[in-house]
């Protein structure tokens, strides 16, 4: 996290995490880990390290953990393909859930979760909520930093919301704004699901437009700057084999568009009274890391390190 460390930073911070894919990011970046009696941790351990780094490092006033649902959203019954592809959450992973929420409770985080929207969903609220704040000058200034692995957060970007993203695993990660949104993706933030709904997505499964790549889709969004500009203007596209694709794929385009955006009117309500970072008790959080074996946690929340001979015993 040393780019957060060396950004310059003049407002206060609320910090939104999308649990699902930092809990994903810390399973398959560590190997399997147990405890004494033989209870899987790796997630768990990953999980509790990112948000500390996140206290440590980005120094959040503000501080709240969204999670999916277990219940199908919107989007499959908008299109019955959508993510159908996706491989079934691992056993040894979907296991640890419930003790990932238990520390998030311990850290007295607050969760937002809405059924039938998923958590970007969830995000994108708040962080709606939290920017309306500031322009309705109802709350001191402060940004939005947005922390996930997935890409598709990246049309929440603006002035005000940003995302860091981890690297390295969980060491180390990049803030990213409109700037690199740009480098990263070939458009501007606003411009990401008419992207999206021109190439479609893998991962969630939904189409495109078939036959159209990264590389026309940017040179397209370059010239008419929008999807509906776009078959606004088909008569203004030289290359016919290019017209004749995206007639074929209309439909296809603008479901995909809707899959792809993220929704900012999700049922959740943003108190930031209620998302205060580090307002926890220290002796709970000690005393989950203990039971869990998550020794060489303790002194990072300000906790006793233990005599020589117990640091040696213990797991992590």
């Amino acid at each position: 996290m040393r780019s957060a460390q060396n950004e310059k930073r003049e407002t206060e911070r609320l910090v939104l995490v999308d649990g699902n894919a930092i809990l994903h990011r810390a399973y398959h970046a560590l190997p399997p880990l147990t405890t004494r009696s033989g209870e899987l941790v790796n997630a768990v351990y990953g999980f509790s390290t990112m948000l500390l780094k996140i206290l440590e490092d980005l120094k959040p006033k503000y501080l709240a953990v969204a999670f999916d649902t277990p219940k199908p959203n919107f989007r499959h019954q908008e299109f019955i393909g959508y993510q159908a592809k996706r491989k079934k959450m691992d056993a040894e992973l979907s296991q640890q859930i419930e003790r990932v929420r238990q520390l998030v409770n311990v850290l007295n985080i607050p969760v937002f979760e809405a059924e039938g929207y998923e958590a970007d969903d969830v995000i994108g609220t708040l962080a709606r909520q939290a920017v309306e704040c500031l322009n309705n000058k109802e709350c001191s200034s402060f940004e939005v930093l947005i922390v996930t692995g997935d890409r598709d957060l990246m049309q929440l970007v603006n002035d005000e919301v940003k995302l860091f993203m981890p690297s390295r695993g969980l060491s180390e990660g990049q803030i990213i704004g409109e700037k690199e949104v740009k480098e990263r993706m070939g458009v501007e933030p606003q411009k990401i699901i008419d992207y999206k709904a021109l190439v479609g997505d893998q991962s969630d499964n939904y189409p495109g437009v078939l036959g159209i790549g990264p590389k026309t889709a940017i040179s397209l969004l370059e010239q008419f700057g929008t999807l509906d500009e776009i078959y606004s203007h088909l008569d203004q596209i030289e290359n016919r084999n290019i017209v004749e694709k995206l007639r074929e794929g209309k439909e296809s385009s603008f479901l995909s568009r809707k899959l792809a955006a993220i929704v900012t009117s999700a049922p959740v309500n943003l108190e930031l009274n209620k998302c205060l970072a580090s307002d926890y008790d220290k002796e709970k959080v000690i005393s989950f890391f203990k039971e869990l074996g998550f020794r060489s946690l303790i002194s990072r929340i300000g906790g006793k390190t233990e005599k020589k001979e117990d640091r040696q015993q213990s797991l992590f």
